[in-house]
């Protein structure tokens, strides 16, 4: 399983929280590529599993904690 900015921006819209079969369903739904739809397969089964966001499937996502930028300036 491998993720890329490219491929985690398919699930950024998703309707959090979800279940795996949820986020598949939608990553099929919205046409997202192939890999996004196998990495979601290749998350460990638990069908009890709630997911809120895409920080819990790709922890390294970028947010926008993440930028060195002063959003009151802009």
């Amino acid at each position: 399983m491998y993720w890329t900015l490219e491929l985690a921006s398919y699930l950024a819209d998703a309707p959090w929280p979800a279940t795996k079969d949820e986020l598949i369903d939608y990553a099929i739904r919205t046409g997202a590529p192939l890999e996004v739809v196998e990495n979601l397969q290749d998350i460990e089964d638990d069908e009890d599993e709630i997911y809120d966001s895409i920080l819990e499937i790709w922890p390294d996502y970028p947010t926008s904690d993440d930028y060195l930028w002063n959003e009151d300036e802009y």
